[in-house]
Protein backbone atom coordinates (compact mmCIF):
# COMPACT_ATOMS: atom_id res chain seq x y z
CA UNK A 1 0.00 0.00 0.00
CA UNK A 2 1.33 3.44 -0.87
CA UNK A 3 0.80 6.37 1.43
CA UNK A 4 1.44 10.07 1.19
CA UNK A 5 4.15 10.77 3.75
CA UNK A 6 5.91 14.11 4.31
CA UNK A 7 9.21 12.27 4.91
CA UNK A 8 9.93 9.96 1.93
CA UNK A 9 13.60 9.71 2.96
CA UNK A 10 12.56 7.96 6.16
CA UNK A 11 10.69 5.35 4.14
CA UNK A 12 13.69 4.76 1.87
CA UNK A 13 15.95 4.12 4.85
CA UNK A 14 13.39 1.89 6.52
CA UNK A 15 12.63 4.24 9.35
CA UNK A 16 9.22 4.11 10.99
CA UNK A 17 7.13 7.23 11.29
CA UNK A 18 4.52 7.68 13.99
CA UNK A 19 2.51 10.12 11.92
CA UNK A 20 -1.04 8.79 11.43
CA UNK A 21 -2.40 8.27 7.91
CA UNK A 22 -5.39 10.50 8.75
CA UNK A 23 -6.49 12.74 11.57
CA UNK A 24 -8.27 11.08 14.47
CA UNK A 25 -12.00 11.84 14.13
CA UNK A 26 -13.74 13.75 16.87
CA UNK A 27 -16.31 10.96 17.25
CA UNK A 28 -15.14 7.36 16.71
CA UNK A 29 -16.99 5.32 14.11
CA UNK A 30 -18.19 2.78 16.68
CA UNK A 31 -19.90 5.59 18.61
CA UNK A 32 -21.59 6.88 15.45
CA UNK A 33 -22.78 3.37 14.54
CA UNK A 34 -24.12 2.82 18.05
CA UNK A 35 -25.91 6.18 17.93
CA UNK A 36 -27.43 5.33 14.56
CA UNK A 37 -28.57 1.95 15.85
CA UNK A 38 -30.31 3.42 18.90
CA UNK A 39 -31.89 6.37 17.08
CA UNK A 40 -32.96 4.11 14.21
CA UNK A 41 -34.71 1.74 16.61
CA UNK A 42 -36.43 4.71 18.28
CA UNK A 43 -37.74 5.85 14.91
CA UNK A 44 -38.73 2.28 13.96
CA UNK A 45 -40.73 1.91 17.18
CA UNK A 46 -42.39 5.26 16.53
CA UNK A 47 -43.55 4.37 13.01
CA UNK A 48 -44.96 1.08 14.31
CA UNK A 49 -46.96 2.78 17.10
CA UNK A 50 -47.95 5.60 14.74
CA UNK A 51 -49.30 3.09 12.22
CA UNK A 52 -51.33 1.26 14.88
CA UNK A 53 -52.85 4.54 16.02
CA UNK A 54 -53.72 5.62 12.49
CA UNK A 55 -55.50 2.31 11.81
CA UNK A 56 -58.27 3.62 14.07
CA UNK A 57 -59.52 5.37 10.95
CA UNK A 58 -61.18 2.04 10.08
CA UNK A 59 -63.25 2.01 13.28
CA UNK A 60 -66.89 3.14 13.06
CA UNK A 61 -68.07 6.38 14.61
CA UNK A 62 -68.86 6.29 18.31
CA UNK A 63 -72.23 6.98 19.90
CA UNK A 64 -71.20 10.60 20.38
CA UNK A 65 -70.83 10.96 16.61
CA UNK A 66 -67.04 11.41 16.74
CA UNK A 67 -64.43 9.26 15.03
CA UNK A 68 -62.29 7.05 17.32
CA UNK A 69 -59.12 8.33 15.64
CA UNK A 70 -60.10 11.88 16.62
CA UNK A 71 -60.58 10.73 20.22
CA UNK A 72 -57.14 9.11 20.01
CA UNK A 73 -55.63 12.40 18.83
CA UNK A 74 -57.25 14.28 21.70
CA UNK A 75 -55.98 11.67 24.15
CA UNK A 76 -52.43 12.26 22.88
CA UNK A 77 -52.83 16.02 23.33
CA UNK A 78 -54.02 15.59 26.93
CA UNK A 79 -51.61 12.77 27.85
CA UNK A 80 -50.01 13.44 31.23
CA UNK A 81 -52.71 15.88 32.35
CA UNK A 82 -52.69 17.52 34.89
CA UNK A 83 -48.97 16.94 35.49
CA UNK A 84 -48.08 18.18 32.03
CA UNK A 85 -49.63 21.08 30.11
CA UNK A 86 -51.81 20.39 27.09
CA UNK A 87 -49.70 18.76 24.33
CA UNK A 88 -46.78 18.61 26.77
CA UNK A 89 -46.24 14.87 26.26
CA UNK A 90 -46.61 15.31 22.51
CA UNK A 91 -43.86 17.92 22.47
CA UNK A 92 -41.59 15.65 24.51
CA UNK A 93 -42.10 12.91 21.92
CA UNK A 94 -41.49 15.39 19.10
CA UNK A 95 -38.27 16.71 20.62
CA UNK A 96 -36.95 13.20 21.23
CA UNK A 97 -37.75 12.23 17.63
CA UNK A 98 -36.23 15.44 16.27
CA UNK A 99 -32.98 14.88 18.18
CA UNK A 100 -32.94 11.22 17.13
CA UNK A 101 -33.41 12.09 13.46
CA UNK A 102 -30.74 14.81 13.60
CA UNK A 103 -28.22 12.43 15.19
CA UNK A 104 -29.16 9.70 12.72
CA UNK A 105 -28.63 11.98 9.72
CA UNK A 106 -25.31 13.27 11.07
CA UNK A 107 -24.08 9.72 11.67
CA UNK A 108 -25.14 8.60 8.20
CA UNK A 109 -23.29 11.37 6.38
CA UNK A 110 -20.23 11.15 8.65
CA UNK A 111 -19.86 7.39 8.19
CA UNK A 112 -20.46 7.62 4.44
CA UNK A 113 -17.77 10.30 4.16
CA UNK A 114 -15.30 8.22 6.14
CA UNK A 115 -16.04 5.14 4.04
CA UNK A 116 -15.35 7.03 0.81
CA UNK A 117 -12.14 8.52 2.21
CA UNK A 118 -10.89 5.13 3.40
CA UNK A 119 -11.77 3.38 0.15
CA UNK A 120 -10.29 6.11 -2.03
CA UNK A 121 -10.66 5.55 -5.74
CA UNK A 122 -11.32 1.84 -5.26
CA UNK A 123 -14.93 0.66 -5.31
CA UNK A 124 -16.43 -2.59 -4.12
CA UNK A 125 -17.05 -5.11 -6.88
CA UNK A 126 -18.56 -8.59 -7.15
CA UNK A 127 -21.04 -7.84 -4.40
CA UNK A 128 -23.54 -10.53 -3.44
CA UNK A 129 -26.85 -9.74 -5.11
CA UNK A 130 -30.32 -9.85 -3.61
CA UNK A 131 -32.53 -7.53 -1.59
CA UNK A 132 -30.04 -7.19 1.27
CA UNK A 133 -27.31 -5.96 -1.07
CA UNK A 134 -29.71 -3.54 -2.76
CA UNK A 135 -30.93 -2.07 0.54
CA UNK A 136 -27.33 -1.72 1.72
CA UNK A 137 -26.29 0.28 -1.35
CA UNK A 138 -29.38 2.51 -1.25
CA UNK A 139 -29.57 3.32 2.48
CA UNK A 140 -28.52 6.94 1.94
CA UNK A 141 -30.97 7.40 -0.97
CA UNK A 142 -33.93 5.87 0.86
CA UNK A 143 -33.02 7.91 3.93
CA UNK A 144 -33.09 11.18 1.98
CA UNK A 145 -36.45 10.27 0.43
CA UNK A 146 -37.83 9.52 3.89
CA UNK A 147 -36.51 12.84 5.21
CA UNK A 148 -38.33 14.69 2.42
CA UNK A 149 -41.48 12.68 3.19
CA UNK A 150 -41.29 13.43 6.93
CA UNK A 151 -41.10 17.17 6.23
CA UNK A 152 -44.02 16.96 3.80
CA UNK A 153 -46.06 14.76 6.14
CA UNK A 154 -45.65 17.21 9.04
CA UNK A 155 -46.69 20.14 6.85
CA UNK A 156 -49.62 18.15 5.51
CA UNK A 157 -51.26 16.44 8.50
CA UNK A 158 -49.70 18.08 11.57
CA UNK A 159 -49.19 21.78 10.84
CA UNK A 160 -51.63 22.14 7.96
CA UNK A 161 -49.50 24.36 5.73
CA UNK A 162 -50.40 24.55 2.04
CA UNK A 163 -49.80 23.48 -0.61
CA UNK A 164 -48.75 20.32 1.26
CA UNK A 165 -51.99 20.33 3.28
CA UNK A 166 -55.40 20.32 1.69
CA UNK A 167 -57.52 23.47 1.65
CA UNK A 168 -59.99 21.77 4.03
CA UNK A 169 -57.42 21.13 6.77
CA UNK A 170 -58.73 21.66 10.32
CA UNK A 171 -56.70 21.18 13.49
CA UNK A 172 -57.89 18.20 15.52
CA UNK A 173 -60.00 16.69 12.72
CA UNK A 174 -57.61 13.81 12.05
CA UNK A 175 -60.03 11.60 10.14
CA UNK A 176 -61.27 14.37 7.85
CA UNK A 177 -57.74 15.66 7.27
CA UNK A 178 -56.55 12.20 6.21
CA UNK A 179 -59.50 11.80 3.85
CA UNK A 180 -59.02 15.24 2.27
CA UNK A 181 -55.26 14.72 1.93
CA UNK A 182 -55.27 11.17 0.53
CA UNK A 183 -58.11 12.01 -1.86
CA UNK A 184 -55.41 13.83 -3.83
CA UNK A 185 -53.91 11.10 -6.01
CA UNK A 186 -50.40 12.59 -6.10
CA UNK A 187 -50.26 12.68 -2.29
CA UNK A 188 -51.33 9.04 -2.04
CA UNK A 189 -48.78 7.98 -4.67
CA UNK A 190 -46.00 9.86 -2.84
CA UNK A 191 -47.13 8.30 0.45
CA UNK A 192 -47.09 4.78 -1.01
CA UNK A 193 -43.62 5.29 -2.53
CA UNK A 194 -42.37 6.60 0.81
CA UNK A 195 -43.73 3.53 2.60
CA UNK A 196 -41.86 1.23 0.20
CA UNK A 197 -38.70 3.25 0.90
CA UNK A 198 -39.42 2.93 4.63
CA UNK A 199 -39.66 -0.86 4.27
CA UNK A 200 -36.30 -1.04 2.48
CA UNK A 201 -34.63 1.33 4.95
CA UNK A 202 -36.02 -0.34 8.08
CA UNK A 203 -35.28 -3.85 6.88
CA UNK A 204 -31.56 -3.22 6.49
CA UNK A 205 -31.51 -0.78 9.40
CA UNK A 206 -32.86 -3.30 11.93
CA UNK A 207 -30.31 -5.88 10.74
CA UNK A 208 -27.44 -3.38 11.03
CA UNK A 209 -28.66 -2.18 14.45
CA UNK A 210 -28.58 -5.75 15.76
CA UNK A 211 -24.96 -6.10 14.63
CA UNK A 212 -23.92 -2.72 16.04
CA UNK A 213 -25.57 -3.54 19.38
CA UNK A 214 -23.54 -6.75 19.62
CA UNK A 215 -26.28 -9.31 18.95
CA UNK A 216 -24.22 -12.12 17.40
CA UNK A 217 -25.74 -15.39 18.64
CA UNK A 218 -26.99 -17.66 15.84
CA UNK A 219 -30.51 -18.06 17.24
CA UNK A 220 -30.73 -14.35 18.02
CA UNK A 221 -29.57 -13.52 14.50
CA UNK A 222 -32.23 -15.77 13.02
CA UNK A 223 -34.90 -14.09 15.13
CA UNK A 224 -33.61 -10.63 14.19
CA UNK A 225 -33.71 -11.58 10.50
CA UNK A 226 -37.41 -12.48 10.80
CA UNK A 227 -38.15 -9.28 12.73
CA UNK A 228 -36.16 -7.19 10.23
CA UNK A 229 -38.50 -8.26 7.43
CA UNK A 230 -41.76 -8.85 9.29
CA UNK A 231 -42.13 -5.59 11.25
CA UNK A 232 -41.27 -3.26 8.32
CA UNK A 233 -43.61 -5.27 6.09
CA UNK A 234 -46.47 -4.90 8.59
CA UNK A 235 -45.81 -1.15 8.85
CA UNK A 236 -45.68 -0.77 5.07
CA UNK A 237 -48.87 -2.75 4.42
CA UNK A 238 -50.77 -1.07 7.25
CA UNK A 239 -49.81 2.43 6.12
CA UNK A 240 -50.38 1.80 2.42
CA UNK A 241 -53.85 0.38 3.09
CA UNK A 242 -55.14 3.74 4.34
CA UNK A 243 -54.58 5.95 1.26
CA UNK A 244 -55.78 3.09 -0.95
CA UNK A 245 -58.95 2.68 1.11
CA UNK A 246 -59.64 6.41 0.79
CA UNK A 247 -58.89 6.53 -2.94
CA UNK A 248 -61.23 3.58 -3.60
CA UNK A 249 -63.98 5.14 -1.48
CA UNK A 250 -63.98 2.49 1.25
CA UNK A 251 -63.49 5.28 3.80
CA UNK A 252 -65.42 8.49 3.31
Amino acid sequence: MTTKNPDPVAIVHGKITEEPLRERPKYPSWALKLTMAITGLIFGLFVLVHMVGNLKIYLPFGRDGHAPIDHYGEWLRTLGDPLLPREGALWIFRIVLLVAIALHIYGAFALTKRAHESRGKFRRTNLIGGLNSFTSRTMLVTGLILLAFIIFHILDLTVGVGPAASAEFAHGAIRDNMIHSFSRIWVSVFYIIAMVMLFLHLTHGVWLAASDLGITGRRWRQAILVIAYLVPAVVMIGNISMPLAILFGWIS
